[in-house]
């Protein structure tokens, strides 16, 4: 009997434990954000972006091999005059205040998306003439499960999917309040908001209409120390963080030897690059840049500095895109970029590595390949810039040569012409500012409107791999490598899968234990 007593208290304490908090997620943001609100924000916010998937779902999501398909639209159609688009919503779906999902809704989310002037707004724009104009024509609901929306030119339809990808779909009639308390159709319901420390608190969506999350209830916590943010997943009090931005490669080895938590390493698909000027001096000539790329070890960097936590990239688009291309590669070989450096007359002239400064990883890996550019006698001196002004370096040409990261955008294939469509093309879209490397090749252009204007998708995908043929020839861009997913978590935590764009979506799936 006294044992029966002693096991009936102690299943009476499990559950008191549990309602007092053990199904309680606290997940890590290593960057802050500036608002709650994504859809009529004035700034660009990862951060804030990563909370979105959290709260919200979109018309449109990515599947595997970064191609568009439905998330709130259970079906797209793309009409014979290749400019409109029909979305049929998905049955049931709830918002948080209990209202159902309606045509009506996903309409209202787009005018006050076009209304607001936002960030997100500015992608469904484009000058013409020196005017700006809409790229959508209407946007109508005949029924209540129907959304039709219509675009100046078949080679926006795309375009259209894309930017759709990060539209939050919010009820009618309640912009004004999702600042301070957003409703969506997501996995998680807003409960509390503490703007001072920026920590959200989150319940499950018990009405998701993918099913309820099983974690009950999510705390979303800013830390923006490396040392902070260690401290907390060793002590318990935080027990998810997906790709701390401030952790080294030393730290997620270190935090593996914790038995209480795991460190999940997956192939990611953002891209590490080095871009060049091809108006500035020395790194105009085809052979140095070419030079440039056969002299980097980019197997030790990746073995050594990033302690494996990263993967050599061949193209700028991810290895799983359904339009990914890696016919041209330039392995390690400092025999050839030594030929090439004969070959262009490069006499030692001081070509500049501009970096952001503050970064100690960035910091670390530029040295090593300035060490590796030194030994084929590529005379190369490292410029640490200030993030604000190393950006308004990019934009005004002043640089000669840089690395960086592009994130998300390169999911997509129609970046390729936002990268590299000449500067002089009429067809170059403000967008496409991107083309900070001042590329410009008639052969590419018409390569790439032609795929990005192709809806038969094996024609495409065959125009898109001859583009980036043509790119990694001249190598106006030398893409490094595409760091992996870095998640570390509480070892009661399981089922975590974390898909190659590094988004949250996948913490509704994940299972505690």
């Amino acid at each position: 009997m006294r044992r029966i007593c002693i096991l009936l208290l102690l299943v009476i304490a499990i559950a008191c434990r549990s309602e007092n908090g053990s199904d309680t997620v606290t997940i890590a943001l290593s960057d802050r954000f500036s608002s709650l609100d994504t859809l009529t924000t004035s700034v660009s916010d990862t951060a804030a972006d990563r909370i979105r998937n959290l709260l919200y779902n979109s018309l449109v999501k990515k599947n595997d091999r970064f191609e568009y398909v439905g998330e709130l639209a259970k079906e797209i159609l793309i009409s014979d005059d290749k400019v409109t688009v029909t979305f049929i919503l998905q049955d049931n779906v709830k918002f948080h205040n209990g209202k159902l999902l309606t045509s009506n809704d996903a309409k209202y989310t787009l005018e006050k998306l076009m209304e607001s002037g936002g960030y997100k707004a500015a992608s469904f724009f484009e000058k013409v003439d020196g005017q700006t104009k809409p790229h959508i024509v209407s946007i109508e609901n005949p029924t209540a499960n129907t959304l039709i929306i219509k675009v100046t030119r078949p080679s926006l339809v795309n375009q259209l999917l894309s930017n759709l990808v990060a539209i939050p779909i919010i009820p009618e009639n309640t912009i004004e309040q999702q600042k301070e308390n957003p409703i969506g159709t997501g996995p998680f319901k807003f409960v509390k908001f503490d703007k001072v420390n920026q920590i959200v608190e989150l319940e499950s969506n018990a009405d998701y209409w993918e099913g309820a999350p099983q974690i009950k209830k999510l705390t979303v916590k800013t830390i923006t120390d490396a040392n902070a943010l260690q401290a907390e997943l060793q002590a318990g009090r935080v027990n998810l963080a997906p790709n701390p931005t401030n952790f080294s490669a030393d730290t997620f080895n270190t935090l593996k030897n914790n038995p209480n938590l795991q460190v999940i390493k997956s192939d990611g698909s953002n891209v590490r690059y080095i871009g060049f000027n091809l108006k500035a001096p020395v790194v105009n000539n085809i052979k140095i840049r070419q030079a440039i790329a056969y002299a980097i070890n980019r197997e030790e960097i990746i073995s050594t500095i990033l302690g494996g936590q990263a993967k050599i990239a061949h193209s700028i688009l991810p290895e799983e895109s359904w339009a990914y291309d890696a016919t041209i590669k330039y392995s390690y070989d400092p025999e050839k970029a030594k030929q090439l450096l004969q070959e262009a007359g490069y006499k030692g002239e001081v070509i500049k590595l501009s970096i952001i400064s503050g970064s100690t990883a960035v910091s670390q890996y530029a040295q090593v390949i300035q060490d590796y550019l030194k030994k084929v006698g590529i005379n190369v001196e490292i410029e640490p810039l200030e993030s604000n002004t190393l950006l308004e370096y990019l934009k005004l040409g002043k640089f000669q040569m840089n690395t960086s990261i592009w994130v998300g955008g390169n999911q997509d294939p129609i970046f390729l012409r936002d990268l590299f469509l000449s500067t002089e093309s009429p067809d170059k879209k403000p967008e496409g500012g991107r083309n900070r490397s001042r590329y410009s090749n008639p052969e590419f252009d018409k390569m790439i409107l032609e795929a990005v204007e192709t809806f038969e998708k094996q024609k495409a995908k065959e125009l898109y791999a001859k583009a980036q043929q043509i790119v990694s020839r001249d190598l106006p861009l030398f893409p490094l490598w595409y760091p992996s997913n870095m998640v570390v978590a509480s070892k009661r935590l399981t089922n975590i899968k974390i898909n190659a764009s590094g988004d949250w979506t996948f913490v509704k799936d994940i299972k505690v234990q």
